[in-house]
């Protein structure tokens, strides 16, 4: 019950990160503004999402998930509103800062905190938790451009911040009520990390932190560029945003399925198929390009990409301490925030650069292999601690 209640919670929380995507052109006209000055609102809002991780982690692992989530309400309520007030591009940007922080606690924190409620089926309980981002995406989009529509972008956002003021505030309570008094756990009592890598935990941070990097300008490329790759083409950027729905929706598949993989090879191993597929995806782009062919590789990505974040969250609950588990799922989630928005902002100057995409998926590829690079490395560590410790730390 407290899973479901978690991904309604998330699915809900992230309607900001989707809902700027629809109302940026319709702001760039009222605005007067060029595209690039709008989609700083996206920027920011992600900066904040990945800034905001932290923090609400840091709140998550010292006071538990329902004061972090409580914070993580009023912003979200206050700060649509603000958008909505917006008499200037800047205090729309700026708004959509707060909105990031808001929606932050509804994905880091809240994976490790489901990470506590489980151990036989955590990796599952994960990434089932994690898909509540991406079901935002497959259901906010459609609504936030009906409310454009029908009483425009400001009344919209209005409407967003009572539905996720009200909706999230009754969910909330709900899952305070299932956990009882225990909304903060016991660490003290909870049992050693399952994988001995040898390294400290900054160390392993780090290095998770700079994988999760690589991995995500690698990601950024198709998710970002799909729909203006398909507009160059030919193929019409209505297409291009076919391939990304359809990139989503596998996504979905991927993550619950590399979930249900973890508990069974454990974190690090999925994190390395999953790198793994990804960069023969990546591969597919640089030689094929036909509208067919890009149809089934975009599910392709989906369904190989789709586990590869929330891989990084089931790692940090096996290798690193349970009372910091919120806290740096945070900070690497940051990482891949960091990641995506690189990623994507250097795929454009590439393309600037050559007039083509093929020199950006080459770039990612790249990118892709130096997360590989570090996986292997970390797999290589946690062998060698279990023949070192014993098989129990590796199970």
């Amino acid at each position: 019950m407290r899973l479901v209640i978690a991904v309604l919670i998330g699915s809900i929380g992230a309607v900001g990160m989707w809902a700027v995507v629809v109302v940026i052109p319709i702001v760039q006209t009222e605005f007067g503004a060029t595209r690039g000055a709008v989609s700083l609102a996206f920027t920011l809002m992600m900066f904040g999402f990945g800034l905001g991780g932290v923090i609400a982690g840091k709140i998550t692992d010292r006071f538990g998930i329902v004061p972090a989530m409580a914070i993580s309400i009023a912003f979200l309520g206050i700060a649509n509103v603000l958008a909505a007030l917006s008499g200037q591009l800047w205090q729309f940007v700026a708004a959509y800062f707060l909105i990031g922080l808001g929606t932050s606690a509804t994905f880091a924190p809240l994976m490790a905190e489901v990470s506590h409620w489980f151990e036989r089926y955590r990796g599952l309980a994960v990434t089932i938790v994690a898909s509540g981002n991406y079901v935002a995406g497959t259901i906010w989009p459609p609504l936030v451009n009906w409310g454009t529509q029908e009483i425009g972008w400001r009344y919209t956002h209005i409407g967003i911040a009572i539905v996720c003021v009200g909706l999230m505030t009754a969910l909330v309570l709900v899952l305070r009520a299932q956990m009882g008094s225990n909304t903060v756990h016991d660490h003290a009592n909870a049992p050693p990390p399952r994988v001995d890598l040898r390294l400290s935990t900054n160390t392993l941070t780090v290095l998770l932190s700079i994988a999760s990097i690589a991995c995500c300008v690698a990601m950024a490329m198709p998710q970002v560029h799909i729909v203006a790759y398909c507009g160059d083409l030919g193929y019409g950027v209505a297409r291009g945003a076919e391939m990304l729905s359809l990139m989503m929706a596998c996504g979905i598949i991927s993550r619950i399925g590399s979930g249900y993989l973890a508990d069974k090879i454990g974190g690090i191993p999925t994190l390395l198929v999953g790198s793994l597929a990804q960069g023969f995806a990546l591969v597919f782009y640089l030689f094929f390009d036909s509208l067919a062919s890009l149809y089934l590789i975009s599910a392709m990505f989906g369904l190989f990409q789709g586990g590869i974040v929330p891989s990084y969250a089931i790692i940090v609950r096996e290798a690193m301490p349970a009372s910091e588990a919120a806290t740096r799922v945070g900070i690497v989630i940051f990482a891949s925030v960091f990641g995506m928005s690189f990623g994507g902002w250097v795929s454009g100057v590439i393309f600037d650069a050559t007039g083509s995409y093929a020199a950006a998926f080459a770039n990612g590829v790249a990118w892709n292999a130096l997360n590989i690079g570090i996986v292997v490395l970390l797999l290589i560590r946690s062998r060698m601690g279990a023949v070192k410790t014993g098989p129990g730390l590796a199970t």
